[in-house]
């Protein structure tokens, strides 16, 4: 068995963003392993959930430290995931290693995940007017069991045929479905979630016999100690900083998928980023408030005419 550095290298980056995000397992992983290492869809498919049963746990248990995850709502979701785990592994099987197939599963699953990223930039926005912080109590939470068990039964589905889903797709929908948790919560929750997930699809792929195993360990070996850094990163992150890299994540492999080569999604995630950029620097102004440049003799004054206000006790200034 050869274990390949570049595919270990190429897993701690992924593994790190498993970690911060919940997503990127497979949305990332198996791209990577597709278009990088021209692996056979299927087999980077059923090799990428073998190693997420390994690599899953470690970002789970660092959440659950953290009590960034709500058992109920775990418990509902595996209801709906694990046995249509079973059933997307089965129809891959049947899809066998049809190109044609293949494609349009990975078309279907591009337009879903950038609808996903579209939905929480809309979400963002809406929660930004209104005024609605994500300030909600993870271990209080009302759950609503059967449309919690139906996100359960779609990510499991997506999760077996495609090896995508229990981060990227079922992340946004719970994002919708309980609007008051915040990101670190949300991904705790999921990655808790994914660990009976990804044994199912992890059982299904080795009884069709797709996964190769060198594969495997290299994932294992460069993402298990990223997704363990990742996982401490997100727990302790504010949701202002954890929920922009998660849509990211998304929208970088729904385009992918969608059928973007990979110097156009290179150029198009530079100019997004480089738009990201332009945008907060037009809305924070953060040379107004002197976050940049020396400090000239205009702000020097200004500085010195606020050290001479009245205190917050309404002291008068010292008289010299």
């Amino acid at each position: 068995m050869q274990i390949d550095p570049y595919i270990v290298l190429g897993s701690g980056v992924v593994g790190l963003l498993v970690g911060v995000t919940g997503a990127g397992g497979g949305a990332l992983m198996t791209p990577m392993l597709i278009l990088l290492f021209g692996i056979k869809p299927s087999t980077a498919i059923s090799s990428d959930l073998v190693a997420a049963v390994v690599m899953r746990p470690i970002g789970a248990v660092v959440h659950i430290a953290q009590r960034t995850v709500n058992f109920s709502l775990v418990g509902w979701m595996v209801t709906g995931s694990v046995p249509m785990a079973f059933l997307g592994a089965f129809v891959l099987h049947e899809f066998g290693d049809s190109p044609v197939a293949q494609d349009n599963v990975e078309r279907t699953l591009g337009a879903a995940l950038l609808l996903g990223a579209a939905a929480m930039v809309l979400r963002y926005a809406l929660d930004r007017r209104s005024g609605q912080a994500r300030r909600g109590v993870v271990h209080g939470l009302e759950i609503h069991p059967l449309r919690t068990i139906g996100i359960g039964m779609i990510g499991g589905f997506v999760v077996g045929v495609t090896s995508v889903g229990s981060g990227s797709l079922m992340i946004v929908l719970l994002l919708f479905l309980y609007p008051m948790l915040g990101a670190n919560q949300l991904v705790g929750t999921d990655l808790t979630q994914a660990v009976p997930l990804t044994l199912a699809a992890a059982l299904g792929a080795l009884a069709f016999g797709h996964v190769e195993f060198s594969v495997t360990t290299s994932i294992i070996i460069g993402s298990v100690p990223a997704v363990f850094i990742g996982a401490l990163l997100s727990s302790r992150a504010p949701d202002r900083y954890v929920r922009p890299v998660i849509t990211f994540v998304i929208f970088a492999s729904g385009l992918k998928y969608a059928g973007l080569g990979t110097t156009a999604l290179g150029w198009v995630l530079c100019g997004t980023l480089l738009a990201i950029a332009a945008l907060w620097l037009a809305s924070a102004r953060p040379w107004r408030s002197g976050a940049f440049g020396p400090v000239t003799e205009d702000r020097r004054a200004a500085g010195l005419a606020g050290s001479s206000a009245p205190s917050a006790k309404g002291s008068p200034p010292r008289q010299e």
